[in-house]
C-alpha cells in the first residue's frame, strides 16, 4: 500500500474518534457551565493530559524540534527548562489555591469572571478589559494551529496549503462546537498520550534506521549539544549581554504559565481539589520527558538530513520529514497524527476558552443577565464559529511561522493575567484599581516591545532583545503593587471582603 494511503487512511480514523467524543459530549452538555467548564468534573489523569496537550501545541512537534534543527540544544533547551520549571511551579503554587477561590468567589467559570467577583468590581471593567485581551491574544494562538495544520497536510500529501488549513480548522471546529470542555478535555487526553508516545518512538527509530548513535554522532554540528553556545547565544554578536538575554528570554517563556487562560480552566474544572498533588506528578513527567524528546529530535535531525538536500526545506517540516524518510509504513500515520493531536489539542481549547469569554463574561455579564442557559450555549458555538472564522484569515499566510505566532501570545497572556492571578491569590491587599491598570500595563506593554525592537539603533542593544513577557509581566507586577499601596482605604476594605468570601 502507497504509504500516502496509509497515512490517509489513519487521519480519516483519528480524525473521526475525534468528532464522535464530539458528537457524545453534545448529548451530555446541559447548561452554560457543562459547556465552559464540564461542570467541575474533571478527574486527575484528564486533567493533568488535558493541561498539558493544550498547553503545548503544535509547537512541540513543529516549532521546538525546528529550533534545535537550526542551533541545537542552546537554541531550544533553555525554552524547555523555562517551560518545564514554569510547569511546575503553576501546578505547585497556584493549582489548588485557584480551583478553591473560582468556587468560594461565586462560582466562577471563566477566568474573567474570577477577577471580577475577586476584586469585587461592580463596573465591570476587568471583565470586559479582560474578555478583551483574551480575543486578541487567542486569535493569533489559535492561527498558529491552523498554520501547523496547514503545513502539516501541505508538506504530506501535497496539498495547497490554503485547503489544508481550511480543513484541518474544519474538523477542529466541529468537535469543539459540538461537545464543548468535556469533548475538548478528553480527546486532549488521547491526544496527550498520542504526542507522548510519537516523541518517544520517532527517535529510536531514526537512530535504528540511521544505525546507531555511532554512525549519527560524527555527523552532529560542533557545538550542537552545548547548552552555552556563545556564537547562537549571542546572535553571532558574541556579546556576553546578548548572551545573557538570550537565555533570560528563554527562561521566561515559564512565566507565561501563570496567565494561560485554556490552561487555568483545567485546574478550575477538576471535581477534587485534593487530586491536583496526583495530577500534577503525571503532568510533570509528561512534560519533562515530551520536552527533551522535542529537543532531541532537533538535534538528531540534523545530522541525519543534510540541510540544501531538500527544495524548499522548511525547518519546521522536520518531526515530518523524519517520519517520511525514517518510519516505516505502519507507524507513520500514527506518528504523524500526533502532530494533528498537538494541533488540536491547543486550538479546540483556545476556541472554548474565546468562546466563555464573548457567552459569560460579556453577553451574560454586560449585554444580557437574564439569558437562559441554552441561549449561552448557542452563543458560545456562534463564537467559536465567528473567532475560528477570523483566525483562519490569519493563517492562510502561508509564510507564517508557529513559533513566532505562539511566542506571541504566549507572552502577551502571560503578561496580561499572569501578574493578577498570582497577586490574587497570594496578596489580599491587592485591589479593583492595582488590578485593573496592572492588567491593562502589562498587555500593551507586551503588544508595544516587539516595536521597539524595529527602532533603528535599538535593534543592537541587548536589553530591547529581551522577550517581551519579561518587560510586560515586571511593568505589570509593578503597576498592580504601586496602585494598590497608593489606595490605603481599599486595601484594608478588599483584606476585609476576601477573608469574608473565604
Amino acid at each position: 500500500m502507497d504509504k500516502n494511503v496509509m497515512i490517509l487512511i489513519t487521519f480519516i480514523l483519528y480524525l473521526g474518534i475525534m468528532l464522535g467524543i464530539g458528537w457524545y459530549f453534545y448529548f451530555k452538555t446541559n447548561n452554560l457551565s457543562d459547556y465552559i467548564l464540564g461542570g467541575r468534573k474533571l478527574g486527575k489523569w484528564v486533567t493533568s493530559l488535558s493541561a498539558q496537550a493544550s498547553d503545548m501545541s503544535g509547537w512541540l512537534l513543529m516549532g521546538l524540534p525546528g529550533a534545535a534543527y537550526i542551533s541545537g540544544v542552546s537554541g531550544a533547551a533553555w525554552i524547555a527548562i523555562g517551560l518545564a520549571i514554569g510547569t511546575y511551579l503553576n501546578w505547585k503554587i497556584v493549582a489548588q489555591k485557584l480551583r478553591i477561590y473560582t468556587e468560594k468567589f461565586n462560582d466562577s467559570i471563566t477566568l474573567s469572571s474570577y477577577f471580577e467577583n475577586r476584586f469585587d468590581d461592580k463596573s465591570k471593567t476587568l471583565r470586559i478589559a479582560s474578555s478583551l485581551f483574551i480575543l486578541i491574544f487567542f486569535l493569533v494562538y489559535t492561527a498558529s494551529g491552523f498554520v501547523a495544520g496547514g503545513k502539516l497536510l501541505n508538506s504530506v500529501f501535497g496539498m495547497d496549503y490554503a485547503w489544508a488549513v481550511i480543513i484541518g480548522a474544519f474538523v477542529i471546529i466541529s468537535y469543539t462546537f459540538l461537545g464543548g470542555f468535556l469533548a475538548v478535555c478528553w480527546t486532549d487526553l488521547i491526544q496527550g498520550i498520542l504526542m507522548f508516545i510519537a516523541i518517544i518512538i520517532l527517535p529510536i527509530v531514526v537512530i535504528v534506521k540511521a544505525g546507531g548513535m555511532g554512525v549519527i554522532t560524527p555527523n552532529i554540528q560542533e557545538g550542537f549539544f552545548n547548552l552555552l553556545n556563545i556564537e547562537i547565544l549571542s546572535n553571532g554578536t558574541g556579546s556576553i549581554s546578548f548572551v545573557i538575554v538570550s537565555i533570560l528570554s528563554s527562561l521566561a517563556w515559564g512565566l507565561g504559565y501563570f496567565g494561560q487562560p485554556h490552561i487555568l480552566c483545567r485546574f478550575m474544572a477538576i471535581e477534587d481539589p485534593e487530586e491536583i498533588k496526583r495530577s500534577r506528578h503525571i503532568a510533570i513527567g509528561w512534560v519533562i520527558i515530551s520536552l527533551a524528546g522535542a529537543v532531541f529530535l532537533g538535534v538528531l535531525g540534523s545530522a541525519v538530513i543534510e540541510a540544501g538536500s531538500i527544495p524548499n526545506f522548511d525547518k519546521e517540516h522536520i518531526f515530518i520529514t523524519l517520519v517520511k524518510e525514517y518510519a516505516p509504513l505502519y507507524l507513520s500515520g500514527i506518528l504523524l497524527s500526533a502532530i494533528l493531536a498537538a494541533i488540536m489539542s491547543t486550538a479546540d481549547s483556545q476556541l472554548l476558552v474565546t468562546a466563555s469569554a464573548i457567552s459569560e463574561d460579556l453577553y451574560r455579564g454586560v449585554l444580557k443577565p437574564k439569558a437562559s442557559e441554552k441561549e449561552l450555549v448557542w452563543v458560545s458555538r456562534l463564537t467559536v464559529i465567528i473567532v475560528a472564522a477570523i483566525a483562519l484569515c490569519i493563517a492562510l499566510n502561508p509564510d507564517s511561522s508557529v513559533l513566532d505566532l505562539v511566542s506571541y501570545a504566549w507572552a502577551g497572556f502571560g503578561a496580561t493575567f499572569g501578574p493578577v492571578v498570582l497577586l490574587s491569590l497570594f496578596w489580599k491587599k491587592t485591589t479593583r484599581n492595582g488590578a485593573i491598570i496592572g492588567m491593562i500595563a502589562g498587555g500593551i506593554t507586551t503588544i508595544l516591545w516587539p516595536l521597539f525592537q524595529k527602532v533603528s539603533g535599538l535593534e543592537n542593544i541587548a536589553l530591547f532583545r529581551l522577550y517581551e513577557i519579561v518587560p510586560g509581566f515586571l511593568v505589570a507586577i509593578v503597576c498592580i503593587f504601586v496602585v494598590s499601596k497608593l489606595e490605603k482605604t481599599q486595601m484594608q476594605v478588599m483584606e476585609k471582603y476576601v477573608e469574608h468570601m473565604k
